[in-house]
Parts: C-alpha cells; sequence; structure tokens
C-alpha cells in the first residue's frame, strides 16, 4: 500500500477549506507540519505550546502546532487521515484479490496444457520462484511404496542435498506429519541433518495436498535473511493445491497408461504364444486377424499342399538315448526344420514327436523348395553330429496336394485347430513309401501339376501307387535335388535309362528293364530305387507275373 502523505491529504476536496473554517469560527492560531517538518498549512511560529502528532497505524505523518486549540484541527485531520487508510487499504485488498485471481486463472491454463507430473512441477517451481523471492526451489514427491522423496523439479543455486532430500525422515517430520505450510523461522534443525547447505537463511514450504492427503511439498529457500510474509505463504499455498490436483492427474494419467501398455504387452505376449501352438497362418486363412476373433465351427476349404517329414529309423536311433537326450535331440532337429517351412510360406500345423506335418496354402513350388533345403540342413545337422561321434540321421519327405479343410472344432469349453482330408492321410502315405522306394523325397503327380517351372527341378516317374483303403492310384515321383553333389550327377547321368526301365517295367518288359537296370547301377552303384525296381523284375521274370498285374504298386499297409 502506498504510504498516505499529509498533503495530499489536504488537497483533498474540501479538505483545507473545512480546516479554514474551524480555524476561524474557533479563532485558533495553527499551522500544519508533515514529517519532514515543512509547513503545508498556515504560517509557521515558534512560540507553540501544543504539538500533537497526526498518525496512520501508529506511524506519525504530520504535526498539528499552536494554541491550545490545535487539538481540535488534529482530530479533525486524524479522521480524514484514517478515512483515506481505510480507503487505500480497502483498495489494496481487492487489487490483491485481483492478482491473486488472475494468478490462478493463468496458472491453471498453464497447467491445463501440460501433461506429465514433472513438467506441472517445472511449471509450479517457476512460477513460484518468479512471485516469491528465492535463491534455489524445489518440489518433493512422496512415494509411499518406496517410503521415499522423488524430486520431480529443482532450480538456482545447490543449497538442497537432493540425496538426503529423497530419503530424509527429518523432511517428512516438518511435512508429512503436520501436513501444513509454513515459513521457517528456525532452519538449524535442517542444517543438521544436511538437507541445506549451512549458507541458507530463510525458508518456505508449502505443502502438496490432495483431499488431505499429502503427496510432497513445495520448498523454496534463500541464503539471505528473507523476511517471508503471509501473502508470500499464501501464494505458495495457492500454487501448492492447484499444482497438486494437476500432479494427481498426471500421476493417474501415467498409472492408466502404464497399465495400458502392461495390458498391452501382456496381450502382446499372449498372441505371440498362442502363435507358437496355432499358427497365425491357419489363422489368416478362416478369414480371421487375431485368435480370438476365432469361434467353434469356423471353417475353410483350400487347395493346399501337405509336407511330412519324417526321422527315419528313430526307435533304434533313440533307444541309445535316455529321455532327455531324445528331447534335446527332437527339439535341435525341429530348430533345425521349422525355420525353413516358414521362410517358404508355410507352417508347421503339428509337431508329431519324430516326424512334421506342415501345411504349404498358395503353390507345391514353395513346399518342393523347402523340402530340398531340408536336405541340405539335415546334411549339415549330421556333420555336427558326426564331429560329436554322434550317428548320422536320414529323414524321408512326401509331398501331396489337394483339397483340405482347417476348422476349429472341439467344444465351448475347449477348442482345438484341426486340418481335415484326404489329403493329410495321403502326404503321410507318401512319406512313408520313401522306405519302399529307397528315396528321400517322393512327390505325388497332383503335387506336380502344380509346381511353378517343374523343368527347374528333377524328377523321376516311379509309376502308380495305389494306397490302402484307396480305389483310385495316384503318381509318384522322386525329386532328388536335394540329395548331395554326387549323387544327384551320377542320377542326373543315368535319368535317360532309368525312366526308360521304368517304362519297360510297367509294361511287364522285364528283362528288357533288367537290362536297363543294370546299366544305370554301372553309373551309380548306390541307387537303392533302382536296386528295389531290378529286384522286383527278376522276381517276376523268375515267379510269373500274376494274371491281375497293372503295374500299380498296391500297399496293403499304411
Amino acid at each position: 500500500m502506498a504510504k498516505i502523505n499529509l498533503q495530499n491529504i489536504l488537497n483533498l476536496s474540501g479538505a483545507s477549506a473545512l480546516i479554514s473554517t474551524l480555524v476561524e469560527q474557533t479563532g485558533a492560531d495553527i499551522f500544519i507540519e508533515n514529517e519532514k517538518q515543512k509547513v503545508v498549512f498556515g504560517i509557521r511560529r515558534d512560540d507553540t505550546p501544543c504539538q500533537i502528532p497526526v498518525k496512520v497505524d501508529e506511524e506519525i505523518i504530520g504535526w498539528v502546532k499552536g494554541d491550545h486549540k490545535a487539538e481540535v484541527a488534529a482530530s479533525f485531520l486524524n479522521l480524514l487521515v484514517q478515512k483515506e487508510s481505510e480507503r487505500k487499504k480497502l483498495g489494496s485488498e481487492v487489487l490483491m484479490l485481483y492478482q491473486e485471481v488472475n494468478l490462478i486463472f493463468n496458472f491453471s491454463e498453464r497447467l491445463a496444457q501440460t501433461i506429465g507430473n514433472k513438467a506441472v512441477a517445472d511449471i509450479t517451481l517457476e512460477e513460484a520462484r518468479r512471485l516469491i523471492k528465492s535463491d534455489a526451489g524445489i518440489v518433493l514427491l512422496w512415494d509411499e511404496q518406496t517410503n521415499q522423496f522423488e524430486v520431480l523439479s529443482s532450480s538456482g543455486q545447490s543449497t538442497f542435498d537432493e540425496r538426503r532430500l529423497q530419503s530424509s525422515f527429518e523432511l517428512l517430520r516438518y511435512i508429512a506429519h503436520s501436513g501444513q505450510s509454513e515459513i521457517v523461522e528456525d532452519v538449524s534443525v535442517l542444517k543438521d541433518a544436511g538437507l541445506v547447505v549451512p549458507e541458507v537463511q530463510s525458508l518456505i514450504y508449502a505443502a502438496l495436498k490432495v483431499n488431505h492427503r499429502v503427496m510432497g511439498a513445495i520448498v523454496l529457500a534463500s541464503t539471505a535473511p528473507v523476511q517471508y510474509s503471509a501473502a508470500d505463504l499464501k501464494f505458495l499455498i495457492t500454487l501448492a493445491l492447484q499444482s497438486s490436483s494437476a500432479i494427481e492427474s498426471a500421476l493417474l494419467y501415467e498409472r492408466n497408461i502404464r497399465e495400458v501398455k502392461e495390458k498391452e504387452e501382456a496381450m502382446r505376449k499372449l498372441y505371440e504364444i498362442t502363435n507358437k501352438f496355432v499358427p497365425h497362418e491357419f489363422i489368416k486363412s478362416l478369414g480371421k486377424k487375431i485368435i480370438t476373433d476365432v469361434k467353434l465351427g469356423d471353417l475353410i476349404e483350400k487347395i493346399v499342399t501337405v509336407l511330412f517329414i519324417d526321422i527315419r529309423d528313430y526307435t533304434t536311433l533313440s533307444e541309445n538315448m535316455t529321455p532327455e537326450e531324445n528331447f534335446v535331440f527332437i527339439g535341435s532337429f525341429n530348430e533345425k526344420i521349422g525355420p525353413i517351412i516358414r521362410q517358404h510360406e508355410g507352417f508347421i500345423n503339428q509337431y508329431l514327436g519324430d516326424a512334421i506335418m506342415a501345411i504349404f496354402p498358395s503353390t507345391a513350388s514353395y513346399a518342393l523348395d523347402a523340402a530340398i533345403k531340408m536336405q541340405r540342413a539335415v546334411r549339415e545337422f549330421n556333420v555336427s553330429r558326426m564331429l560329436r561321434k554322434k550317428p548320422p540321421i536320414k529323414i524321408g519327405i512326401g509331398l501331396h496336394t489337394g483339397p483340405l479343410i482347417m476348422g476349429i472344432t472341439g467344444d465351448h469349453q475347449r477348442l482345438d485347430a484341426t486340418t481335415i482330408a484326404d489329403t493329410v492321410n495321403t502326404a503321410s502315405r507318401l512319406e512313408a513309401l520313401t522306405k519302399h522306394y529307397k528315396s528321400d523325397m517322393l512327390v505325388s503327380g497332383d503335387s506336380l501339376k502344380t509346381i511353378r517351372e517343374p523343368e527347374q527341378y528333377h524328377f523321376r516317374h516311379l509309376g502308380l501307387v495305389q494306397l490302402k483303403g484307396k480305389n483310385k492310384p495316384i503318381a509318384v515321383y522322386e525329386c532328388f535335388d536335394g540329395a548331395d553333389e554326387i549323387n544327384v550327377k551320377r542320377k542326373l547321368s543315368s535319368l535317360a535309362l532309368f525312366n526308360a526301365g521304368v517304362s519297360d517295367y510297367l509294361n511287364k518288359s522285364f528283362a528288357d528293364a533288367t537290362a536297363k537296370f543294370d546299366k544305370v547301377l554301372e553309373i551309380h552303384p548306390d541307387d537303392m530305387t533302382t536296386k528295389m525296381f531290378l529286384g522286383n523284375a527278376n522276381h517276376y521274370i523268375t515267379n510269373g507275373v500274376p494274371e491281375n498285374w497293372t503295374g500299380v504298386e498296391k500297399m496293403h499297409s499304411k
């Protein structure tokens, strides 16, 4: 509030005239001086028996001097001064209230545009230090889980020991227990606790509270002996109340975001794990995006290529291993084969112990490429096994293309992704036939028809096979592109002779067939498939051909 000037009081409308009238009517002999003894009314006289002060809140701002009638003039003048003082105080209070309202409005507007408790704390501390004199400031948040203070924001000189503040129960006693805001008159306790540097002379703080719960505090400190006022404390409390709600909202927002992210991460992991049990490609084939979209009875029929791969003589192999060694062996084998299937746009429908069933929804070319790469991967696998003095393994692969139903079966309490089709059975039996034909990979005629650019691969026609329980025979081909370099070279060199020999064999020209098969073995002595045909041909030459023999190989077992 501006200081009241005695000259200004006399200049008020009618004030000087009223005193002049009073002097005339009473015959008073007076003059008036201000606090600097400058005459502001009347004429100075040296012989003045009466000197009566004019005061504002016990502060002398002038004198009425003269005869004994000066007391009446002084009483009147003091009344005018008192009225002016009250008017100025009211104006000052209205101005302060306006400033406070304006402060709250502007501060709230800034907070409304802020996300994050640290950003709220930064703005609060910036505003507090702008309004209240200080060398440093800090905003602390009490963490109920760790029972420590977290420093949300700090600025100014290094007057606080943030490390000690974070775990200080002394500060907790000052703030959390009382929940008050105050001007700290004696900072010695805080100095002794090492919370502030010895140079700190003045300290003021306001508690951050929401619903009577103390969250923390805004603390300002000065190295000079500042006389903080009630107005300073009121401003700091106002900022603390506003920022407390904003920090609480920010914490709630951050907690919600964190919980949402945790749920999303949990769902993502769940989807990842589920996709390992039910391939995403299977779900996608049903026209669904995620597994939670599927329902009992969902199904689709597609033309696919089914591939079966099996480890030969696994029973004998496993007899020399412990259950744990068996498990590790199968795991290492699957780790070699699984990625190859996925790299060629297929997916694993089932792991069947020592066998794998895979589905290729697009073209048989991808399935064939995968099968060739599998054979090469097994050779690499065998190198590492032999280095560990383990016996090499052999595999058989069967491919067949045809219609297949993929769907969700089971009941409302237990669902299962399943495939139902004769295509699966045929592919499985073709893989089993690799043992009969002494071949590593067999491809059905139906698969060969859908292979793009079949001339890029090398096949040997093995004739027709009637599988057990089937009336219609299927054409069977051996693909030898996955064999080692020597075997591929020798089979290519003898391919024409082999094909001619098979043609003679199917036409019951067994003598011609045996001659050609003998020549094939001269080129490739280890051709086990040729040896199988040669053995059959010699059997028919020696024992005769059954009357109903048509060249179709009939399988009496699965």
